[in-house]
C-alpha cells in the first residue's frame, strides 16, 4: 500500500477513518483499501448513502457561495473532515481571493492529513478540538483571531450536530457559539433527520449505533431550534436538495430521500 504525501508516518492505514470513508463518498482520492472496504459495507447496508454525500457537500458549497456572495470572507468549519473535493476554501475564494478558513476536527487522523493537505496556505488553519468542549474549541488561538470583532464570519456545522447526543445538551453548544461571533455572522447547519423516511431512522441509527460515533436523528422542530438568535434566510428549513439549488428544475421529486434537513441563519 503507497503511503501518499497528505498522510502522516505515524497513521494507521489498515483501520478504517471516517473522513477518508467520506472522501470515497463523494468519488475522492484521499482514501485507501481499508476505508473503501468499510465503506462499502456502509452502502451495502444503506444504499442511497452516497447520493446523500453528496447532496450534502453540494449544499455545504451553495451555502458557502451564498455567504460570499454576501460579503463573509471569514469561515470557522467545525467537524471539517479532511478538506478535499471541493473544500470550504476553495469554494469561498471564487469570491475572494483572500479568504480564510480555520478547519476543525476532533479526529486526530483528520487533522493531520488537512494539515499536510493545507500547509503551504498561510490563510488556512486546520485546529484539532471538539464541538463538545465549546470553551476550549473558542480559545484556540486560531479561532480566536478568526473571531475577532468586526468581521462576519461563516460557521459551518454541516453533518455534525447529529453525532452529539442529547446528553451532550447540542442546543447549548450551538448557543455558545453564536454567542461568540460577531453580528453579521451566520451559521450554515445540516442535520439528519426523522422527517421524511421514518421508515429508515431506525436502521440508520442502529448502522451509526456499533461505531465510535452513534447517530441522533432529530425532527424539524428540534433542528429548526439551533437557529434561535439568528434570523433564518429563505427559504428557511428545507430538505437537502430544496435549499437554494442551482436549478431549480433539478429538484427531484421526492427530496426527502436525502434524510437532512439544512439552513442558514445570520446572527442580527
Amino acid at each position: 500500500m503507497r503511503r501518499e504525501n497528505w498522510t502522516p508516518g505515524w497513521i494507521d492505514l489498515d483501520t478504517p477513518n471516517a473522513a477518508r470513508m467520506y472522501d470515497y463518498y463523494l468519488g475522492g482520492s484521499h482514501n485507501f483499501p481499508a476505508d473503501r472496504e468499510a465503506a462499502r459495507e456502509a452502502i451495502g447496508l444503506w444504499p442511497e448513502l452516497p447520493a446523500i454525500m453528496r447532496a450534502n457537500r453540494s449544499f455545504l458549497r451553495r451555502a458557502v457561495q451564498y455567504l460570499a456572495g454576501e460579503g463573509i470572507s471569514r469561515f470557522l468549519d467545525i467537524g471539517s473532515g479532511i478538506p478535499t473535493l471541493g473544500p470550504v476554501h476553495e469554494v469561498a475564494r471564487e469570491d475572494d481571493p483572500q479568504a480564510r478558513v480555520v478547519y476543525v476536527d476532533r479526529d486526530p487522523v483528520a487533522v493531520a492529513h488537512s494539515r499536510l493537505l493545507v500547509a503551504d496556505d498561510p490563510l488556512i488553519k486546520v485546529v484539532e478540538a471538539d464541538l463538545t468542549e465549546p470553551e476550549d474549541l473558542l480559545a484556540q488561538p486560531e479561532v480566536k483571531e478568526l473571531l475577532r470583532p468586526g468581521e462576519p464570519v461563516g460557521v459551518l456545522l454541516v453533518a455534525v450536530l447529529h453525532f452529539v447526543t442529547d446528553a451532550q445538551h447540542p442546543h447549548r453548544l450551538v448557543g455558545a457559539l453564536r454567542d461568540a461571533i460577531p453580528p453579521g455572522s451566520a451559521l450554515v447547519l445540516c442535520h439528519a433527520s426523522l422527517e421524511g423516511r421514518p421508515d429508515q431512522a431506525g436502521p440508520h441509527q442502529q448502522i451509526y449505533a456499533r461505531t465510535a460515533t452513534p447517530l441522533t436523528m432529530r425532527s424539524r422542530e428540534q433542528i429548526t431550534a439551533f437557529f434561535d438568535g439568528f434570523e433564518l434566510v429563505d427559504p428557511g428549513v428545507v430538505f437537502l436538495p430544496e435549499w437554494r439549488p442551482d436549478l431549480p428544475e433539478s429538484i427531484e421529486a421526492h427530496p426527502e430521500r436525502m434524510t437532512g434537513l439544512v439552513g442558514v441563519g445570520r446572527r442580527p
